[in-house]
């Protein structure tokens, strides 16, 4: 059979030439071929039907052929099915039973086609949520949490690291902070965070997935098993976002160095969809969202509780949390009470819910065990040991002497150091003394004998008499005019007449 364009040529030869035989001379054919498609033309059947099809060795075997398609549901192979056919005698090649198989699927699959109703959602009725998995960090497995909100197309895409349920309460609970509201629906796949089983082909759904979700107002769905079309708005954000966010030969991304890049990663990608027009609606998802917020429901003030992590009882000696083989401190002012720790990339975050609501309360970088993460600040102060100790009075004497001031618990601490003895009986007399003098000046006296090592008996009364003279402890120095010394006038005349 000639090609359109050997047709075209036979076609214009003719109309040059006139003549059968010299067309069929400039184009090299026969001149019946000309004549036929001459003929063809002034039907108006240019375009003549398939031939017919030729026996072949196959055609008794097509029946088990088109049996075996349609037990495989279309799935079987030609090279299996050929290897079968030789076992039941068939002699013809590979190649016609690799055509035969392939005509017999697509008339199975034709009159299976699925057929899709264009879906035309409603604003502030229906998010789409996914996983999809991430790039490798330092060697361990991550994942892209990509949710999409279906009127407005506005998508969000979040790096985790697993696909426990706090971590997807989490991520649930920061995309709707993005969105600025609830819409009502959630449609998402079958995983055991949402679904713990099917009975009947009903989804039972996880009883902890609902309390979440109640909380938020939230109605969850989720698609028939392993029948990704009917979620195609998350499937196509989860392609996307693999295709722009993990690194391939297609992108030449580098290697993410650490969690934090795959975030700012996360965040630039989402920033640059959601900013230009969507191929579909010709408008930007982030401009759309504006307009969607306004049928969507308010957001609760605090998060649900599990969406900050697992929950740890603080110790009430030693406020140590562990997690995930590492120990990590908190306010010691949160003794016996119930923290919330999670993960978030190379950080361990803490929080607390508290009368006025959820607090983050300490965040570390991860460790390993054995190499506890312990800040200061989360402990009371230190003690400040066995050489700086403080006096703290037990009897009424001792309270009496130390609140005559510092130079008094100087005194105490310095006496005790030097090995005073009688020690009481010393301090009885400074409060007798106290009692006879000013107490400053008492205070004052002892703060001195302190300094001087003077803890003799009646070391401390010298001093107060000191005192009470008025004389002044400034240094002295002597005059020239009161020395007793021997002055220089003797030697001034020495050396002249008459001296000697």
């Amino acid at each position: 059979m000639k090609s359109a364009e050997e047709i075209m040529q036979i076609l214009e030869a003719y109309d040059l030439t006139g003549s059968l035989r010299d067309a069929a001379e400039l184009v090299g054919c026969s001149h019946h071929t000309v004549a036929r498609y001459v003929a063809a033309r002034e039907e108006g059947r240019l375009s003549p039907g398939r031939a017919a099809r030729r026996p072949m060795l196959i055609d008794p075997f097509l029946p088990k052929l088109e049996e075996w398609v349609e037990r495989s549901r279309g799935k079987i192979r030609a090279d299996v099915a050929h290897e079968k056919l030789v076992a039941l005698g068939y002699t013809g090649s590979e190649r016609t039973t690799r055509r035969a198989v392939a005509e017999v699927k697509a008339a199975f699959r034709a009159g299976r086609r699925r057929v899709f109703r264009p879906w035309v959602p409603e604003p502030g009725m229906w998010l789409q949520y996914d996983f999809g998995q991430g790039p490798a960090i330092a060697g361990a497995v991550t994942h892209l949490f990509c949710a999409w909100l279906a009127w407005c197309r506005f998508r969000v895409v979040l790096p985790v690291l697993d696909k426990t349920l706090p971590t997807v309460m989490a991520a649930i609970d920061q995309t709707l902070r993005v969105f600025g509201g609830v819409p009502t629906y959630a449609l998402t796949d079958n995983e055991k965070t949402v679904t713990v089983e099917h009975v009947a082909g009903i989804a039972v759904r996880n009883p902890r997935m609902l309390e979440f979700v109640r909380h938020y107002g939230l109605t969850i769905a989720t698609c028939v098993p392993a029948d990704p079309q009917s979620k195609g708005g998350s499937e196509n954000a989860v392609k996307i976002a693999k295709a722009d966010l993990v690194p391939t030969e297609a992108n030449l991304l580098a290697e993410y160095a650490s969690f934090a890049e795959l975030e700012a990663a996360c965040r630039m990608f989402c920033e640059q969809v959601n900013a230009r027009p969507h191929r579909v609606t010709r408008r930007a998802p982030a401009e759309m969202l504006i307009e969607e917020r306004a049928h969507l429901h308010p957001l609760p003030l605090h998060p649900f509780t599990a969406a900050f992590g697992v929950t740890r009882t603080v110790p009430t000696t030693t406020p140590m949390v562990a997690f995930e083989g590492g120990q990590y401190s908190v306010p010691h002012t949160l003794a016996g009470q119930t923290v919330w720790v999670r993960a978030h990339g190379e950080q361990i975050v803490i929080v607390h819910a508290g009368e006025h609501g959820p607090v983050e309360v300490a965040r570390h970088a991860r460790t390993t065990p054995g190499s506890p993460r312990v800040d200061d600040a989360h402990f009371p102060p230190r003690p400040a040991g066995p050489l700086a100790r403080t006096p703290r009075p037990g009897t009424a004497a001792e309270a009496q002497f130390l609140a005559l001031g510092e130079g008094a618990a100087l005194w105490l601490v310095e006496a005790a150091a030097a090995g005073c003895s009688r020690m009481r009986a010393k301090m009885a007399e400074a409060v007798e003394l106290a009692a006879l003098h000013d107490p400053a000046t008492v205070d004052r006296a002892l703060g001195q004998a302190a300094t001087a090592g003077r803890f003799g008996h009646g070391d401390l009364a010298a001093i107060l008499a000191h005192h009470a003279t008025g004389t002044s402890t400034a240094a002295r120095r002597a005059g020239e005019g009161n020395s007793l010394a021997q002055g220089t006038a003797g030697w001034a005349g020495l050396g002249e007449p008459g001296v000697h």
